[in-house]
C-alpha cells in the first residue's frame, strides 16, 4: 500500500514535498554562499578572538567562531566589516536570544498599548512596608 503524502493542516490538500525540499535546499545553498563570502572577509579583517568572551581561536577550532551582524541584517555586508563582529558559537547564540527577547518585549509593550515600547508600570511593591517596619519603635 502506497504511503499518502502529508496534507496541509488548514486546507487538507496534499503538500508537494519535492517542491518544499527544493525550496529549502536552495535557501540553504544561498545562505551558505552568502556566509562564505563575508565569513572569509571577516576572518581576514579581524583577530580570531570572540568579541564577547575573548576566547582565542586557532585553525583547529576556527569552525566555532562565527560572524555576527550587529544590525541583524545578514544582507548588510559592507567591505570594511563595520557591521560584523566575530563571536564564538555560545556568545553568538546569546546575542540572538537577547535580540529575540527584546523584540518580544517590544511586541508585548505595543500589545498592551504602551508608547515607545517602554516598560509597563509595576504594581507589586515588595518593600512597600519595609520603612515602617524599620522605623517601628519596640
Amino acid at each position: 500500500m502506497a504511503q499518502q503524502p502529508p496534507r496541509d493542516g488548514r486546507s487538507g490538500r496534499p503538500i508537494d514535498t519535492d517542491r518544499l525540499d527544493r525550496v529549502v535546499a536552495n535557501a540553504r545553498r544561498d545562505s551558505e554562499q552568502r556566509a562564505a563570502g563575508y565569513r572569509e572577509q571577516a576572518l581576514k579583517l579581524f583577530p580570531w578572538v570572540c568579541g564577547r568572551c575573548t576566547r582565542t581561536f586557532t585553525q583547529a577550532n576556527l569552525r566555532e567562531l562565527t560572524v555576527h551582524h550587529k544590525d541583524m541584517d545578514h544582507d548588510n555586508n559592507p567591505p570594511d566589516g563595520s557591521n560584523w563582529e566575530l563571536l564564538c558559537l555560545y556568545c553568538h547564540d546569546n546575542e540572538h536570544q537577547k535580540y529575540e527577547e527584546h523584540m518580544a518585549a517590544l511586541a508585548a509593550g505595543r500589545a498592551t498599548g504602551e508608547r515607545d515600547g517602554g516598560a509597563a508600570e509595576t504594581k507589586h511593591r515588595p518593600f512597600a512596608g519595609l520603612e515602617a517596619l524599620l522605623n517601628k519603635k519596640d
